[in-house]
């Protein structure tokens, strides 16, 4: 049983008017912020375990901000590594994760098979997705997560709490996000949230195709 679909997603069509049927994908409005999505995925997926019916996949899809050059405003981009930027501590030396403490996990990587087709029948970037609690809001930050995150492409705020539900029912995830800003200054005039989440319609129809045909043990 697949998992969650944007409320504003269609039936999904391809080029040769293949259609699917989104009644077999559950919406979970999450909230903002990893531990809201983590708490709302986790209820879900624990749930749908107890019915005997458990979920196949976790989606998290939503729009987030872009590391220009490589995710520009408009553009959809599909986590090959799902990483939460700000769990950690502050030290003199600078910032150190929790896994540099000893304790836990900063990254999930979804299934390659099923990011490498989503990005293709999307047109989508690739990259890591970074999970903040604080959006970026000065280029001083956003060039301190680029070099601690060399191949980070975007950031949103929801993916890391949504994988670690899913992980812990043992659950592939896969993180969408389309951009609706440049990370870095804080500009709302610069922001395009209607064409991202256009964007995010058109990009999701795509990508339940895709999900249609994936096997999970591929």
């Amino acid at each position: 049983m697949p998992a969650p679909a944007p409320a504003s997603a269609p039936p999904a069509d391809d080029r040769t008017g293949s259609r699917c049927d989104l009644s077999r994908y559950d919406l979970l409005a999450a909230g903002v912020g990893p531990a809201a999505a983590a708490a709302a995925t986790g209820a879900a997926l624990a749930a749908a375990a107890l019915a005997g019916q458990p979920y196949d996949l976790v989606v998290s899809a939503g729009i987030g901000g872009g590391f220009p050059p490589d995710a520009p405003v408009g553009s959809v981009v599909v986590a090959d590594e799902i990483t939460v930027a700000d769990l950690g501590a502050e030290t003199p030396d600078g910032f150190v994760p929790v896994t540099g403490l000893g304790f836990g996990t900063v990254s999930h990587q979804p299934p390659r098979p099923l990011v490498r087709d989503v990005a293709a029948a999307t047109g989508g970037v690739t990259g890591t997705v970074l999970t903040v609690s604080t959006v970026t809001g000065s280029a001083a930050r956003a060039a301190e997560l680029r070099a601690r995150h060399p191949g980070a492409v975007a950031e949103a705020m929801e993916g890391f709490g949504v994988a670690e539900a899913a992980a812990a029912h043992g659950c592939p995830v896969l993180e969408i996000r389309t951009v609706s800003n440049p990370v870095g200054p804080r500009d709302r005039a610069a922001w395009r949230i209607p064409e991202a989440l256009a964007a995010l319609t058109e990009a999701f129809g795509k990508t339940v195709l895709v999900v249609e045909s994936w096997k999970r043990n591929d």
